[in-house]
């Protein structure tokens, strides 16, 4: 791949950072659209990621955008977090799409963040772009968790509904992106794997959709070389498991045989005195790849076990 000049906005987050490094050693030019002007190694380009300004001259003649930006999930949905999720996804987008239309020579291509969460509860099948169903009218789960949902549709609609005719788009449907880095998803399933709390999540039975954070570099960089490519991607592994299997593999990769179970109401009770919510495990994503694989692309870490194996190595390696 010949060098690019790749836009990160939103990306001085976990996510960001990992994205960017990858690039970097990847020999591209990364720049990051930012709230905040904080130390980093890449150019920071201030945006509020709702108003236009002088930060989009920098999308100007770049090769790539990617749209990170969005509030955290890992909240309490009270009003105000939910107001401010779903405004920080929809109008960062809707403001890209504003400043790209108004470029003469707008990116080639722009990725926007979307989730695999957009499809429904599913323990029966398996979700992939063609055939995935929509959740939201889901028997049986939370009312609560229609918000998610919305969040997901409203963002994609955003995206699509841009009028950006001169600029590929994919919408990233990722599962959770499993890094070894400090405060990231793997790194607090890992603290309970530690302390011994790591064991079977309610009935166990709910699928978990996840990534390794190298596939998911490597993914981007085969969606942007393939350039017949467009439309809503599914960025998972091929092999999502119950969440029994997952923290038992977890549990193996670490040397540690027993974990705690944690019943749905003791769940319940945790992730309120931790202000989260339990929709983050309770829902069953059950999300595969369908047009990744289709395409060609082969994963390096297709299966959990040997995913768990490597990241933990990791992980004992920076700590």
């Amino acid at each position: 791949m010949k060098p690019l000049r790749i836009i990160l906005a939103g990306g001085s987050g976990h996510l960001g950072t990992v994205l960017a490094g990858h690039f970097h050693r990847g020999g591209h030019s990364v720049s990051i659209l930012s709230r905040s002007q904080n130390s980093s190694p890449w150019p920071i380009v201030l945006w509020d990621g709702e108003t236009l300004g002088d930060w989009a001259l920098a999308l100007e003649g770049a090769d790539v955008l990617i749209n990170l930006a969005g509030r955290s999930v890992n909240c309490r949905y009270t009003a105000a977090n939910r107001a401010s999720i779903m405004n920080s996804r929809v109008r960062s987008t809707r403001v890209l799409g504003e400043a790209i239309s108004r470029l003469a020579e707008p990116p080639s291509l722009w990725i926007n963040s979307s989730t695999a969460t957009i499809y429904r509860h599913s323990m029966d099948h398996s979700m992939d772009e063609d055939t995935g169903e929509f959740g939201g009218h889901e028997l049986g789960v939370p009312e609560s968790w229609r918000f998610s949902i919305e969040v997901a549709r409203n963002w994609e609609d955003a995206f699509f509904s841009a009028v950006t005719p001169r600029s590929r788009k994919i919408a990233l449907r990722s599962a959770v992106v499993m890094g070894p880095e400090q405060g990231g998803a793997f790194d607090i399933l890992l603290r309970l794997v530690r302390f011994g709390l790591g064991g079977t999540v309610a009935s166990g039975d709910q699928y978990v959709s996840w990534v390794h954070d190298v596939d998911f570099a490597r993914a981007l960089d085969y969606l942007i070389s393939n350039e017949k490519i467009e439309g809503p991607i599914n960025v998972a592994s091929p092999n999502p498991l119950p969440n029994r299997d997952f923290m038992r593999e977890l549990r193996r990769a670490y040397g540690v045989k027993i974990g705690l179970p944690a019943p749905e109401w003791l769940l319940e009770v945790g992730t309120r005195l931790l202000q989260t919510e339990s929709e983050l495990v309770l829902k069953s994503r059950r999300v595969v790849p369908g047009r990744l694989v289709r395409s060609g692309f082969q994963f390096s870490f297709p299966d959990w076990p040997s995913a768990a194996n490597d990241l933990v190595s990791r992980w004992r390696d920076s700590n």
